[in-house]
């Protein structure tokens, strides 16, 4: 059984960065697709980055050019890099994988981690 563990949330200024990490286990890493989703009160959760078994990457709108998605295949685990941080970041940050190309949708997705809290005040 996957099993998706979040870690590195916290409080950040705005323009200041955070590295959120999510580490894998449970079955080979290297043929899964993980994604980083991120919920704010009141919202739905939305998709923010990917990163596919091939290392292929995609970023939402609001996320481009800011962070940066990563993964380590010998330990396991993916990273987001957050720079140039805002408040409208603030949310719950979701670590997601799929056994395939994933998406940008929830349903693309089987396992998921707890969730890690950013917070980023102005």
């Amino acid at each position: 059984q996957v099993q998706l563990v979040e870690s590195g949330g916290g409080l950040a200024q705005a323009g200041g960065s955070l590295r959120l990490s999510c580490a894998f286990s449970g079955n080979r890493f290297e043929y899964y697709s993980v994604a980083w989703f991120r919920q704010a009160p009141g919202k739905e959760r939305e998709f923010a980055t990917k990163i596919s078994w091939t290392d292929d990457t995609v970023y939402s709108d609001s996320v481009k050019g800011r962070f940066a998605i990563s993964r380590d295949n010998v330990k396991n685990m993916v990273y987001l890099q957050m720079n140039s941080l805002k408040p409208e970041d603030t949310a719950i940050y979701y670590c997601a994988a799929a056994g395939g190309p994933g998406g940008s949708v929830t349903r693309a997705y089987n396992y998921w981690g707890q969730g890690t809290q950013v917070t980023v005040s102005s």
